[in-house]
């Protein structure tokens, strides 16, 4: 049964969720969220995801390698942030979650239903586009509930502009 969106509906703002990871092409998916918002009035949650280690660390330093890794994470989302600010001119909510990218992304979007667009970004690089965008683009796609935008990272300027 779909999960039904509110997004739309009289009360209710659209939200673009964004993904943010530590690919450089991450600022190219927040400033295209950011225009976008700003032209259509939606709001903006910018989502880092923690992966858990393998394996079983040694006592103590598991919560001091989560911590880190959530304290980086938050990092990413301040400069994230940043750019969305000065491009729309509103603060971004933010969300960290630990777990497996593609479950905690589909988790948040079945949380909140004023989510409308997810929004991510295509690495450039001789690896591919990310793990994440491949696995999304190749598998599960077809399960997510509102559209998925890939963001290209060499998209040049102007039609980089034109289809924010």
């Amino acid at each position: 049964m779909p999960i039904r969106r509110r997004a739309y509906e009289p009360g209710h703002r659209p939200k673009i969720l964004i993904v943010i990871d530590e690919t450089p092409e991450c600022d190219r998916a927040a400033l295209f969220a950011a225009r976008r918002a700003r032209r259509s009035g939606a709001s903006i949650i910018m989502l880092a995801i923690v992966i858990p280690e393998e394996g079983q660390p040694w006592l103590g330093v598991g919560d001091l390698m989560r911590a880190e890794a959530e304290a980086e994470a938050g990092q990413r989302l301040d400069k994230a942030a940043e750019l969305v600010r000065r491009e729309a001119g509103f603060e971004p909510e933010r969300v960290i979650r630990t777990g497996q990218p593609a479950q905690e992304v589909m988790g948040l979007i079945e949380a909140d239903e004023d989510i409308a667009i997810l929004v991510l970004a295509a690495g450039i690089g001789k690896e591919g586009p990310g793990p994440l965008v491949s696995h999304i683009a190749g598998r599960v796609a077809a399960n997510f509930p509102v559209p998925v935008t890939i963001v290209p990272g060499g998209l040049a300027e102007a039609d980089f502009e034109a289809l924010a």
